[in-house]
């Protein structure tokens, strides 16, 4: 093992990938279960579930076993070969879907699982406009970066012709209200539409959206909504296309999100918690679409499409999801956090609201109209850093104009103890930041 003077500048060597974020103070050596420890032999409860994946935990005796018993037998084949894994977890993932979802294309990431949706809605439909909301992220690779508003967009050129941002129906900060001052937002969503149309050239391909906006602030679509907005795609001729990366396979205590409003997207794409931390993602769709797609020769051919390592792994997060009833678990362990997170807001005038669903939560920290200009900034700044040192990780999403949201997410396996530890942790850096202020 290396001593601890081979790592005297961990960046030195490193792109900084992440806009004005840094690096993690302390390099990370060894996971197992809710917590990651740092090379000082510290531990970290696991708040993100690793980059919002490890639904399982870190180190599950079921993946370890697997990937040690697949890469020994088939680790990786040419594009155009299967083998049984692919098969099976295309099968099963048809099986946890609703009718017509039936088609599964697996590759590695979610961005790369969104463009490949976008590239077979533009085949299929024959049009090139994607609508999305005007706080997404939906990856890095280009039309997934096109489709993406929250950050990314400024610095690197023109963007693709034809993309646009649909206003977020956020509840708490609504901008269209009615007569009792709550968000109204099916006016909201006719006049998003109206601009929309306005600026379309009558080549309106898809909506890809998410559930539950992630990094756009934990923002839950109000109920309704989804229904609403599928029918304005049906109107248009456009495809419906749901993007579950943190959102599918139990986290919100559904199977997936989409399942608590009863829309069926016309393509789904899943990605993170379908791999429970390893590079694996699917696109799902119709036998029709993908029908008409493979007439017109759709081609999404990658070096990972369809290997047999990470689709075993697949395999195996479905069946610990099955067996222990990890959308149950999701929704039990879910309520817990929630109301541990509610009685902070009740102690901690810092805490401005908590949202969200199943183990997919949010607490907003108060904005700079109450902490002054950039207040909110310092202030979940500071309470990360004061989660971390005293053992919990946390992520906090910035956004303009608005406070530092914390993005909640342990995973599905995290114990009551671990759950409750870690509000204890919060509860702790909140009284200490807000003092140090």
């Amino acid at each position: 093992m290396p001593s601890e003077t081979a790592f005297p500048d961990p960046g030195r060597h490193l792109v900084r990938y992440s806009g004005h974020g840094t690096f993690s103070p302390e390099l990370i050596v060894r996971a197992a279960g809710t917590s990651v420890f740092t090379e000082s032999g510290r531990e970290l409860l696991d708040f993100t579930s690793g980059q919002m994946s490890a639904i399982l935990g870190h180190s599950h005796p079921a993946i370890v076993s697997t990937v040690r018993e697949q890469v020994a037998r088939l680790d990786h084949l040419h594009s155009g070969m299967l083998s049984p894994p692919v098969v099976e977890l295309a099968r099963r993932l048809a099986g946890t879907l609703p009718d017509p979802l039936d088609k599964a294309l697996l590759l590695t990431t979610g961005a790369e699982a969104n463009e490949a949706a976008v590239r077979m809605a533009k085949l299929v439909t024959g049009r090139h406009e994607i609508v999305s909301f005007a706080r997404s992220w939906h990856g890095m690779t280009q039309a997934a970066a096109n489709a993406t508003y929250s950050a990314g967009r400024k610095g690197y050129g023109p963007a693709a012709p034809g993309n646009f941002a649909l206003p977020v129906p956020d509840r708490h900060r609504p901008a269209i209200v009615d007569a009792d001052g709550a968000l109204d937002w099916r006016r909201q969503l006719d006049l998003g539409f109206e601009m929309i149309d306005a600026q379309s050239v009558g080549s309106l391909a898809a909506c890809l959206v998410e559930p539950i906006l992630s990094s756009g602030g934990v923002v839950e679509l109000p109920p309704g909504y989804l229904t609403a907005l599928a029918e304005k795609c049906r109107e248009r001729g456009m495809l419906l296309i749901l993007d579950e990366a943190q959102t599918g396979l139990c986290r919100t205590g559904d199977w997936y999100a989409f399942q608590h409003e009863g829309v069926v997207p016309d393509i789904l794409t899943v990605s993170k918690t379908l791999g429970a931390g390893l590079p694996l993602a699917a696109v799902l769709t119709s036998p029709e679409i993908e029908e008409r797609a493979h007439e017109r020769g759709f081609l999404f051919f990658t070096t990972h499409v369809s290997d047999p390592l990470p689709t075993a792994v697949g395999n195996t997060v479905l069946d610990v999801l099955v067996r222990d009833r990890l959308d149950e678990r999701a929704r039990v362990l879910g309520a817990a956090l929630r109301d541990g997170l509610d009685k902070l807001a009740a102690r901690h005038e810092v805490v401005g609201d908590v949202r969200g669903r199943g183990l997919l939560l949010g607490m907003e920290l108060v904005g700079d109209d109450v902490l002054g200009a950039g207040g909110a900034d310092r202030l979940g700044a500071a309470v990360t850093r004061r989660c971390f040192e005293r053992g919990l990780h946390m992520n906090i999403v910035q956004l303009p104009g608005m406070g530092g949201i914390f993005r909640i997410a342990p995973p599905l396996t995290a114990s009551d103890e671990e759950i409750a530890r870690g509000v204890g942790v919060l509860d702790e850096a909140l009284a200490d930041a807000a003092r140090d202020l």
